[in-house]
């Protein structure tokens, strides 16, 4: 009569091992910013509502990314534009603080949607113009496209898209 698991494993030859342990020590940086750069707070996202808010972030922290950007090809050492960098990480933390404040149902609904479907747009289109419209109507922001052609719907405006999700 078997009593509990351990007893099982034995009888069918496989090794008990142990269980990881995690640290009981916080985590500590082994290489702290020095003291003359800001300290920013992380954005607390994963990569699906950063995608989900991406073109907005574009619109938002334009200047800041442009800045950066000129930053970055006047010189490619890393520490000569963390300020700059750090600029551009608050400006996107006020915007998904925004979103979440303004039209937190709709952000939620298309970035969830975005994690479901391979982070795929064109399988969330729907939830997607809610967003946009939710955005453009309490935040005053437009999704538009870089380089899209001229004379042309954007993308995430068209009626009847060529690639949909598949209905079964």
């Amino acid at each position: 009569m078997l009593v509990n698991c351990k007893d099982e494993r034995r009888l069918k030859g496989s090794r008990t091992r142990p269980l990881p342990r995690l640290a009981k020590v916080p985590y500590k940086d082994p290489t702290p910013l020095p003291d003359n750069i800001p300290h920013v707070a992380e954005l607390g996202v994963t990569s699906a509502p950063l995608k989900s808010a991406a073109f907005f972030l574009g619109g938002f922290c334009k200047d800041y990314n442009e800045d950066f950007m000129l930053c970055k090809a006047e010189n490619r050492d890393p520490a000569h534009c963390l300020k700059e960098g750090r600029r551009v990480t608050r400006c996107a933390a006020d915007l998904i603080n925004k979103l979440r404040e303004n039209c937190l149902k709709e952000f939620d609904s298309h970035w969830q949607c975005l994690e479901k479907n391979n982070q795929e747009y064109y399988m969330c289109r729907k939830p997607e113009r809610t967003l946009n419209q939710c955005v453009f109507d309490k935040l005053g922001l437009t999704k538009t496209i870089p380089d899209s052609p001229a004379g042309k719907p954007q993308i995430h405006e068209v009626e009847k898209p060529i690639y949909k999700a598949i209905q079964k």
